[in-house]
Order: structure tokens, then C-alpha cells, then sequence
């Protein structure tokens, strides 16, 4: 007996030697050619960027890998227990190989490869943390043993927690789901503190394989494998035998996220991405689980929508039809070739439908669903033919004159088998609105769809602005101390630009003219003739400064041509300077972003910067509400600002925009339209909302004749601010101190006569109140008058153009309402070259060396309005 004692006791000390030395070798072959494990402590995995509306709504997500990343003191215990239960029930006893499990895998696998099956690895929570985060998926020993060795190092180096939560946070659970918290959201729609017993054995069940437990495609699986779960949990006393009957009693439902968690804006939610990456980059986007609070109004959004593709919709119905999507067979079999047309991504609710047989009352027509109706004549008798220059021919008598057997035609569902003809526009556009208070932009439509189109048309299109820039050269007019009284000459008006540049002879949209009129009148009916003298009278130079402090431009080229709006620009940016205008002359930055909140809570970015030292104080319902100290910059004088915005009010009511009035609500706004009605534009705002709307071609091209800023994007601003302001407080545009209100005539500026009839109270800047008639702008004759103290200039105009006083003007001319009309658009002059505009040239030096009002051979810098002197003050 003893010599078989000693004989064991040397094989057991040979074997233990032995396993020693192997050890001992496995750790010098593997060991120093392992990852670094120490990365773990400070490990912050990818996670998803969630950007919310302005309600708390999800917008979108952005992520390379769909991650939510929860620490594990807040994850709830019942899904600890489960994964635990279900991965490793040791996981709090074992140093980070459990024993027991391996020895079961290896009982396990002697089977399997009898039958020729994938090995098991009964690995740890431990060992599958080093797997996914520091090593590969390969199946072989030599991987298996470098995870034995760096789970030993983990649990060495890291609490049990850590390695918990990232297990928790990093593993793959099917659904494009990594961690527990997204694959809580994306299966049940709920948060972890709302997951069921049932569902968190389910989420336990799905890390071997997540694929073959879809509680879809099958369930039978997901539940057998879920009950399996509850049954570990039962077995290691986790939970008790009622918990466990209700939880297995529980079926397996999938619930996808509610509409009223999870909105859609596709063009909104584009601009948010790009100035997210602009500002901290596309790793911070799609890796750094930024959480977002944009400014979107859901409400607003589909507002905006609804109008720019109504408006769109309305304006390519109004010219023409050009025929059919396609044309196939209409005999047997054009059910599948229906089917074999592609769907056109702009079509939204309408659908396709091919045209079986044309007779004196409409069209029948089948779609590719096996539906078939008819498209009455009254439902395309809009459908004049396109011409081209976007005119029509006749309007059609016969369903036949518009469509023919085999059409494929897009058409919308009008109920009880009635269809109506319709059209994809060709024709585009953007809408903006935003709170002129804080720039906060509410809503952001970039086109008639994002799916024919990812370009934004609101923020990516440069176009000329046409006569909506007007107001930014009137306002640089009332900062020089003239008034919204001053006449101004409406008549004809020639530039020689230079040798080889031809004449300049910009016109009024109608070709007429009015004579000498008030600054209001020229604004409110767009008088391009009255902007360009008053631009060239304060100088072309001051015209610019506004513009650029305004953020139209950020360089304005000096021609005077820009003073019609024949500078590029984006809808974005223009709407933000009536906002600038709307809010009292306030600097705002449009943004669509409130805040920026890093991974950890921590606010890395905020647009709102005003100061309130309050506000982070104990809430009390006694207390007064501490005041928010704005730091912005006023960029015009606030008088100045209102009677501008009090000329644009006259736009609406008596103007180019009488079409968008709403009765109740004030507002103010301006029209544009570029050369030959290339673009067209209506911005407008009320105290509370300020929206623009641009229309035109993406190829640029004419809209039509008599197609105007008025008729084609005024509707489309009417029918967004009706419905916006409905449950907006109506009130007027505060006058601010300083202004006067006086009534005069608003023909002629002056105190009204006794029953004049076209009365108004006019706002003016205290002692420039017109107590007589004052000079003419552009007037030679009227600027000399000696009263004034200002000397004649017949130098005033280019030599060899017209100097004379109004009443011996050539006959009217005719043209449009366009910036730049007849002259080239801005360029960088070649050295050496004639510049497109001389200064020297447009103002020579004075014959008479007289006074102030009118010339002298100063560049548009020194041409500004006197400064008003006693016998000055009211004449402007």
C-alpha cells in the first residue's frame, strides 16, 4: 500500500511539474503578444448620436454600430439576473475561467464531434468581453487560450461592475441592436426601467445566436429559448415560481416605435447632420452618443410641406401638361407591365395607372394592384399642352386631347373609383420659417421631395433675390437720415458702363413710371427706377455695409445692379435678415440646433447664450422671474428698423402682396422676382414668425410670363401663415421710443389737405417731420432750389444723360422687374480692363462747385445724404 502511495504521489508531482511547465510555456508563447488590456478601463464604446425635435421627439440616429450606452448601476436588476442566469451564473465567484463550465463544454464537445457539430466554449461573461473588444471570432485553440489569458488580466485589473457593464453595453443582440438599452428600444419600444421579466429573459437569450431566435420569422424558437431563460433563472433563485409562471404565460410580442415617439423630417434632419459633423466631426456624429435637442416644430414642418407642394403643384398645373410618364400596351397582360414601370420617388400618395380606353366622359384606367376607375374630363381639363418658355396651348374640349390608350399617368384616389389626373412638378423650391427672437429655425423644406432630390434648396441654392433685397437698401436710406416721405424721381435712367459695355437701362416691372413719389411708395409697389437713384444717391458702398451686416452677403460686390437683388444668396440667409428686421434690428444667427449634450449629460453646446444669473436658483412659485440679459448687437437704429418694416406692412395692404393679407394679423413683407421672372420669392413675417419662400427651376430658367414673386411663392407663404398663426398671438409691430407718428398724404408726404382720403400715420425720427415740400432724389432742378442752400449740379448725372426735372421726361419705357436687366452679371475686372462700374464715371466732377445735395466727383463712399442743418431738418 505504501509503495503504491509513493507511486501515485510521483505521478500526481510529475503531472503537476508537468502542467506547471506547460504553463509556464503557454504564458511565455501567448502572453507577450497579447492586446493591451488596460484600454478597457477607460473603454467608451461607440455609441448612437440621437437627435430629438423640438417637442422631445425622436428626429434621427446616427451610428456605425446602434448603441445606447447605460451605466450598471441604473441598468435594472432583472436583466442583470437574466444574463447572469443565462451566460454565466458564476460570474461573481470565478477569477475569470469558471471551472465547472469548462468541463461541461468539454463533456459537450466529445459528443459533437462524433455527430460532426461546431464546438461550444462555455465561455465566461469575462472571456467574451476579451473576445469582442480584444480579440476576433476565430474558431481555434490558439484563441481560445489567449482569452483564457486576458480574461485572468481583465478581472485583475477591472471590478466586476466594469466588466458587466461593458459586457451589457457592447454585446450584439440582433435587430442592428448593440447593448441592452438599444435592443430594449428596437424590439419592445420601451426604456430598460419599463422591460418586462419576460422580455429581459428573451434579450438574455438572443447573445449565442440572435439570428436563430427572431421573434418574427421564429418565434416558436425566441419563446422556447426565452422560457429556457426564466427556467435558469427559477433553478439559481433569481426568481420565485409565481414570477416564473407569469413570465412564461406572457407571449412574445415585437412592438415597433410609435409614431408619437419617432417623427420624420427628411430635409431638416440632413441639416442638422451637416452642421453636427461641421462643428465636432464625423467620429463625435456617428460614434460619439451625442444627444441633440434640435429647434424643429413637427406642427410647422408638415405646415411647410403641405404648402411648398401645394404651391408647386398649383404653379406646374397652371402651365401645361407635358404628357405621359411612360407608354405601354393597354391590351392583355398590362397588369405586369404596369408593375414593370418604376415607381418614381416623388410620387408620395399618388400612384401609377396606365389608361385602358378614352371615351367622350374621361379615361378608364387600371393600376397595377388589379384596381381599375375612371378619370373624369372635369379632372384634366387643366391639362392645357406645356409650350415652350413654360406657356400652353388651348385648353382641351375632349378627354382625348389630353390622353390616349396605354398613357401611364400618375393619378390620386378622389373616392368611389374617381381618379384625378396629376403631374410631378418640374418647378422647385425651399420654405424657412424661424422665430425671429432667437433664430430658431421652426421649420426647414428644401424641395417639392427629398426622395427626387437630396439637394436643400432653403440652404444650398445660391439665387438672386430680386426686389426682396429692396428693403436693405431703404433702410441704408432711413439710417442716412431721409424718411419714408422723401420723394424720389420714378423716371427713366441710363448708366454707360464703360467701353464695349453697352448702356444700362434698367426698367420697372410694367415699363411705366410715376414721377416724383414717397420712399414708401416706391417700396411698396417695387419701383426699380426710385431703388436705383436712391442707392446711387447714398452710395452704393453704404448699400453694401447693411447687406453684409444684415448676413445677405458676406462680400456685396459695389455695382449698382445689386441694388435690385442681382446678388446670390440662399433662402436661409435672406429670411434670417427679416427676421433681424422683424425682431427690432436684433442680430440672430438661424440655427437649428438648441443644444448639444455629450455622452456623459455634459452640454458642449449651446445657441441660446443670453445670460440669466437666476435661473439655475431653487424654483419657487412666489418668486419673480429673473430677467435674461441679451447681449446681441442692434444693427440699425430701432426707428429706422420700424419704418421699414412699417413701409413693408404697406406691401401687404395696398402693394405687390395684397394676396397674402390675413385679416386680424399684422404683417409685413416683399416680393421678388429676378430677370425674366427667373426666380421668385416672398419673405414675410409677423412679431412673432418670420417665413420665406423661394420658387424657381433648379436649371434656371423662365417661370412665364406675368409669373411674379406675387403669384408664385406669395400663396405658398399665405397658406403656411394661415394655418401657423392660428394658434399664435395676433399683435401689431411695437413702435419703439423715439418714433413719431404723424399723419400725412400718402401720395404726397406732406400734412394731409382738409378730406384728403389717403390719410396714414408715418412713423419719423423727432424733428424730420415734413412741414413742406423738400428736394426730389434724382431731381436736378428740385435739388438746386436756393431755399435749400444747395447749389446747382448739373454734374449730378453722367455727362450726355438726362439732367432735367421730371415733367420733361422721355416717353415711359417698357420692361420687367429685373436686377441687373441689360447689364452683365459682376465680375472681377481683368487688370488693365474698364471695370463694369466707375464711380468717376457715374458721378464726374461738379461744373458749378456747389453744395452738398448734389455732386462733386467724390465714388459712391462720399455721395451719402447731407447731414441734416437747421434749415435741412423736415425735408427728409
Amino acid at each position: 500500500m505504501a509503495r503504491f502511495l509513493r507511486i501515485l504521489f510521483t505521478v500526481f508531482l510529475f503531472l503537476g511539474i508537468a502542467t506547471v511547465v506547460a504553463a509556464y510555456m503557454v504564458v511565455q508563447r501567448y502572453g507577450d503578444d497579447l492586446p493591451d488590456y488596460a484600454q478597457l478601463a477607460d473603454y467608451e464604446p461607440p455609441v448612437t448620436t440621437r437627435v430629438h425635435a423640438g417637442d422631445g421627439r425622436m428626429l434621427a440616429e446616427y451610428a456605425t454600430q446602434h448603441r445606447l450606452f447605460v451605466p450598471i448601476d441604473v441598468i435594472p436588476q432583472s436583466i442583470v439576473d437574466a444574463f447572469l442566469a443565462a451566460e454565466d451564473k458564476n460570474f461573481f465567484e470565478h477569477p475569470g475561467i469558471d471551472v465547472s463550465s469548462v468541463a461541461r463544454a468539454m463533456v459537450t464537445n466529445l459528443v459533437h464531434i462524433a455527430s460532426g457539430r461546431r464546438p461550444v466554449g462555455g465561455s465566461t461573461i469575462t472571456q467574451q468581453v476579451a473576445k469582442n473588444f480584444l480579440l476576433t471570432n476565430e474558431v481555434s485553440v490558439d484563441r481560445k487560450i489567449k482569452e483564457a489569458l486576458l480574461a485572468f488580466r481583465i478581472e485583475q485589473a477591472l471590478s466586476k461592475q466594469r466588466i458587466l457593464e461593458l459586457y451589457l453595453n457592447e454585446i450584439y443582440l440582433g435587430y442592428g441592436s448593440y447593448g441592452v438599452a438599444a435592443a430594449a428600444m428596437n424590439y419592445f419600444n420601451k426604456s430598460l426601467d419599463d422591460v418586462t421579466l419576460a422580455e429581459a429573459a428573451f434579450l438574455a437569450a438572443l447573445p449565442k445566436a440572435p439570428n436563430n431566435y427572431n421573434p418574427v420569422s421564429r418565434n416558436k424558437a425566441a419563446r422556447d429559448r426565452r422560457d429556457w431563460v426564466i427556467d435558469r433563472m427559477l433553478e439559481d433563485g433569481r426568481i420565485d415560481r409565481s414570477q416564473a409562471e407569469a413570465a412564461w404565460a406572457q407571449p412574445l410580442e415585437v412592438h415597433k416605435r410609435d409614431d408619437t415617439e419617432y417623427v420624420t423630417a427628411p430635409w431638416f434632419s440632413e441639416e442638422v447632420r451637416r452642421e453636427i459633423v461641421a462643428r465636432f466631426g464625423d467620429k463625435a456624429l456617428y460614434e460619439g452618443g451625442l444627444s441633440v435637442r434640435s429647434t424643429l416644430d413637427m406642427r410647422m414642418q408638415r405646415l411647410g410641406e403641405k404648402a411648398l407642394r401645394d404651391g408647386l403643384i398649383d404653379y406646374d398645373r397652371r402651365h401645361g401638361w407635358r404628357g405621359p410618364i411612360a407608354q405601354i400596351s393597354a391590351g392583355p397582360g398590362w397588369q405586369e407591365r404596369l408593375a414593370g414601370i418604376p415607381r418614381l420617388p416623388s410620387l408620395g400618395d399618388w400612384e401609377l395607372a396606365v389608361v385602358l380606353s378614352v371615351d367622350g366622359g374621361g379615361a378608364t384606367v387600371g393600376l397595377d394592384d388589379g384596381r381599375s376607375g375612371t378619370i373624369p374630363f372635369d379632372e384634366m381639363k387643366w391639362a392645357r399642352p406645356w409650350l415652350e418658355g413654360e406657356r400652353v396651348g388651348a385648353p382641351p374640349r375632349r378627354p382625348s386631347d389630353v390622353l390616349s390608350a396605354g398613357d401611364v399617368v400618375a393619378v390620386e384616389a378622389k373616392g368611389q373609383g374617381a381618379f384625378a389626373l396629376r403631374q410631378i412638378p418640374a418647378v422647385d423650391g425651399g420654405l424657412v420659417a424661424l422665430d425671429p427672437q432667437t433664430g430658431r429655425v421652426l421649420a426647414l423644406v428644401g424641395g417639392f421631395s427629398p426622395d427626387r432630390s437630396q439637394f436643400n434648396r432653403a440652404t444650398q441654392a445660391k439665387r438672386q433675390p430680386g426686389s426682396a433685397f429692396k428693403p436693405f437698401v431703404y433702410l441704408a436710406a432711413l439710417e442716412s437720415d431721409f424718411t419714408p416721405a422723401t420723394i424720389i424721381l420714378d423716371a427713366p435712367i441710363e448708366f454707360n458702363q464703360g467701353p464695349g459695355l453697352g448702356v444700362w437701362r434698367p426698367k420697372n416691372y410694367a415699363g411705366d413710371t410715376l414721377g416724383p413719389v414717397t420712399m414708401r411708395t416706391g417700396l411698396e409697389k417695387s419701383r426699380n427706377l426710385m431703388t436705383i437713384r436712391l442707392a446711387q444717391h447714398i452710395g452704393i458702398d453704404k448699400v453694401a455695409a447693411y447687406a453684409e451686416r444684415f448676413g445677405i452677403f458676406d462680400k456685396m460686390p459695389r455695382v449698382l445692379s445689386m441694388s435690385l437683388g442681382a446678388g446670390e444668396t440662399t433662402l436661409l440667409r435672406l429670411t434670417n435678415a427679416y427676421g433681424e428686421i422683424a425682431n427690432g434690428g436684433k442680430q440672430i444667427e438661424a440655427s437649428l440646433i438648441d443644444r448639444v449634450q455629450d455622452r456623459t449629460g455634459r452640454t458642449i453646446y449651446r445657441h441660446d447664450d443670453r445670460s440669466c444669473d437666476g435661473c439655475s436658483g431653487a424654483f419657487a412659485r412666489s418668486a419673480q422671474v429673473p430677467p435674461i440679459i441679451a447681449m446681441r448687437e442692434q444693427l440699425a437704429d430701432p426707428v429706422s428698423i420700424y419704418q421699414v418694416t412699417s413701409m413693408m406692412q404697406g406691401v401687404i395692404e395696398r402693394g405687390t402682396a395684397t394676396r397674402v393679407r390675413i385679416p386680424g394679423h399684422p404683417l409685413a413683407g416683399k416680393t421678388g422676382t429676378t430677370n425674366d421672372s427667373f426666380d421668385s420669392w416672398f419673405v414675410g413675417f409677423s412679431t412673432s414668425l418670420v417665413v420665406g419662400v423661394y420658387v424657381g427651376f433648379d436649371t434656371p430658367r423662365t417661370l412665364g410670363p406675368r409669373e411674379t414673386g406675387s403669384s408664385v411663392a406669395a400663396p405658398v407663404f399665405k397658406e403656411f401663415m394661415q394655418e401657423a398663426l392660428e394658434f399664435m398671438p395676433s399683435s401689431p409691430f411695437p413702435v419703439p421710443p423715439g418714433a413719431k407718428l404723424v399723419r400725412i398724404s400718402r401720395s404726397t408726404g406732406l400734412p394731409p389737405e382738409p378730406g384728403a382720403g389717403d390719410v396714414i400715420l408715418e412713423a419719423f425720427k423727432p424733428g424730420t417731420e415734413p412741414r413742406w415740400r423738400g428736394p426730389v432724389i434724382g431731381d436736378t432742378m428740385e435739388m438746386t432750389a436756393p431755399q435749400y442752400g444747395i447749389g446747382p449740379d448739373p454734374g449730378f448725372y453722367p455727362q450726355g444723360q438726362y439732367a432735367g426735372s421730371y415733367d420733361r421726361q422721355p416717353a415711359a419705357y417698357g420692361g420687367w422687374d429685373a436686377p441687373g436687366y441689360g447689364q452683365p452679371a459682376p465680375a472681377t475686372p481683368t487688370p488693365g480692363a474698364a471695370a463694369p462700374y466707375d464711380p468717376q464715371r457715374l458721378y464726374p466732377p461738379s461744373r458749378s462747385g456747389g453744395g452738398g445735395g448734389g455732386g462733386g466727383g467724390a465714388p459712391p463712399p462720399a455721395r451719402s445724404a447731407p447731414a441734416p442743418s437747421p434749415s435741412l431738418q423736415g425735408l427728409y
